[in-house]
C-alpha cells in the first residue's frame, strides 16, 4: 500500500496540478502533496526496516534497503523544495518573469518529474527504470526552459540533446542485457530484465555480452549524472532554470541516474567475475571530480559555480561507489545524502541572494549579511560546508573515501 501512493500521489498531483496550476492556491496545492509523499515514504521506510525488503505486483517492483533510502531522501528533498518555490516562483510572477501559464507548467511537471524519479527507484525492471529517467529527462527539459528566454532555450534544448543521446546509449545497453538474460532465463518476456531474477543468475550471465552493455550503461546513464566528458549540459541547465529545479537537478536526479549506474554495476562485477566495472567507475569518476575542480575557479555565475561543484561532487561518489567494499560504499551514501541536503539548501539561499540582487554574477552580490542575514550566513555556511571543511559531515565523507582509497 506505501508502495502504491509513493507511486500514485505525484501523477495525481499532476493531473490535479494541471487543472488547478494558475491558481493562487496552487504553490500551496504543490506542498501538500509532495508532504503526503513524504509521509507514504516514511511509512515504506519503516515498513522495510520492520520487515525486509518487499517485492510487489509480481515482482516488478522493489523494495530495499538501498532504494528505500534514496527514496525517503528524495521525498524530504523534493518537499522542502516545494516550500521553498512557494515563495520564490511568486517574487518571479510579482517581477514579470513569470504568468499563470508557466506557473501551472511549473507545478505539474514538478510533480512528474519526481513520480518519475520514485518510479526509477522502485522499479524491479531494467526496461522500466530507462522508461522513468526519459520520462525524468523530458519533465525537467520543461523546467529548465521555464522562462523562455535565448538563454533558458539553447540550455534545455543542450540538455535535451546531450541526455537524449545518453539515454539512447543507455537503451542498447538495456538490450544487449536483456540478450544476455534471454540466453540464460530463457524467453521470459519482460521478466528475464527483473533485476532480482538477473541478480540471481548473474554469474551464468554471458561475461562478453554484460561487459559491453555495462559499457553502454555506464556512459548512457552516466551522461545524466554528469559524468566527464558528458557533463556541459549540467551547470547551463543549473544556470538558466528557476531555482527550485536546480535544488532538484543537483540533489535528487543525479543519485537517481548514478543509482541505476550502480544496479548495472552489481549485475556486471557478478558475470565478468573482475574488478574491471569498479575500475571504470573509479576512472570516470576521479576524472570528474579533477574536471569539475579545475572548472570552478573560471566561474562568475552563482549557479553555474555550484552546478560545476555538483559535478566534481558526483566524480567523488562515483569513485567511492567503483573502490566497492562496505565502508567505501558506506563513505558514498552518506555524501550523497549529505551532498544532497546541502547542495539543495545552497540553492535556496543563492536563488533568495539573487533575488535581493537583481542578478546571478557574484561580483555584484554583495553585503547580504547585512542586508539579509539569514540568507548571508546560510550561503557561508553552506559553501564552507560543500567545501568538505569540518566539522562538517562532508568532511567525515571524503576522509573516509580518501583513507579507503590510500588502503
Amino acid at each position: 500500500m506505501e508502495v502504491l501512493f509513493v507511486l500514485g500521489l505525484p501523477p495525481l498531483g499532476a493531473l490535479l496540478l494541471a487543472l488547478l496550476g494558475a491558481r493562487r492556491f496552487a504553490a500551496e496545492l504543490n506542498v501538500g502533496i509532495s508532504l503526503a509523499t513524504l509521509v507514504a515514504a516514511g511509512l515504506l521506510v519503516m515498513r522495510v526496516f520492520r520487515h525486509g525488503s518487499l517485492l510487489v505486483w509480481h515482482d516488478q517492483f522493489l523494495v530495499d534497503s538501498f532504494n528505500v533510502f534514496l527514496v525517503a531522501l528524495t521525498a524530504f528533498v523534493g518537499f522542502t523544495t516545494a516550500l521553498f518555490s512557494r515563495p520564490y516562483m511568486r517574487i518571479e510572477e510579482d517581477h514579470g518573469r513569470l504568468n499563470s501559464r508557466r506557473l501551472r507548467l511549473y507545478h505539474s511537471m514538478y510533480q512528474i518529474f519526481m513520480g518519475a524519479m520514485f518510479l526509477a527507484l522502485l522499479t524491479n525492471n531494467m526496461g522500466l527504470l530507462w522508461v522513468a529517467m526519459e520520462a525524468a529527462t523530458l519533465s525537467t527539459v520543461l523546467l529548465v526552459s521555464l522562462y523562455r528566454t535565448k538563454a533558458s532555450l539553447e540550455a534545455a534544448w543542450k540538455y535535451f540533446i546531450i541526455c537524449g543521446v545518453g539515454i539512447a546509449l543507455a537503451l542498447f545497453g538495456t538490450i544487449l542485457l536483456y540478450f544476455a538474460a534471454e540466453q540464460t532465463l530463457g524467453r521470459e518476456g519482460t521478466t528475464a530484465l527483473l533485476w532480482t531474477h538477473l541478480n540471481a543468475v548473474k554469474t551464468h550471465l554471458e561475461p562478453h555480452v554484460m561487459g559491453l552493455a555495462f559499457a553502454f550503461l555506464l556512459v548512457g546513464y552516466g551522461t545524466k549524472v554528469g559524468l566527464v566528458p558528458l557533463h556541459s549540459w549540467l551547470p547551463d541547465a543549473h544556470a538558466e532554470g528557476p531555482t527550485p529545479v536546480s535544488a532538484v537537478l543537483s540533489g535528487l536526479l543525479l543519485n537517481v541516474a548514478l543509482y541505476a549506474v550502480i544496479r548495472c554495476k552489481i549485475l556486471a562485477e557478478g558475470s565478468i567475475g573482475a574488478v574491471l566495472p569498479g575500475r571504470m567507475l573509479m576512472g570516470f569518476g576521479l576524472l570528474t571530480a579533477v574536471v569539475g575542480a579545475f572548472l570552478l575557479w573560471r566561474q562568475r555565475d552563482i549557479k553555474r559555480l555550484f552546478g560545476y561543484s555538483s559535478v566534481e561532487h558526483m566524480g567523488i561518489i562515483t569513485f567511492a561507489f567503483g573502490l566497492g567494499g562496505p565502508i567505501s560504499n558506506f563513505a558514498a551514501l552518506l555524501h550523497m545524502t549529505l551532498h544532497s541536503l546541502t547542495k539543495s539548501s545552497i540553492f535556496f539561499t543563492a536563488g533568495h541572494a539573487s533575488q535581493t540582487a537583481g542578478t546571478q554574477h557574484m561580483d555584484d552580490i554583495r553585503g547580504l549579511v547585512s542586508i539579509s542575514p539569514t540568507i548571508g550566513w546560510g550561503l557561508m555556511l553552506g559553501s564552507i560546508a560543500i567545501l568538505g571543511m569540518p566539522p562538517f559531515g562532508i568532511f567525515a565523507s571524503e576522509f573516509l573515501i580518501l583513507t579507503t582509497a590510500m588502503r
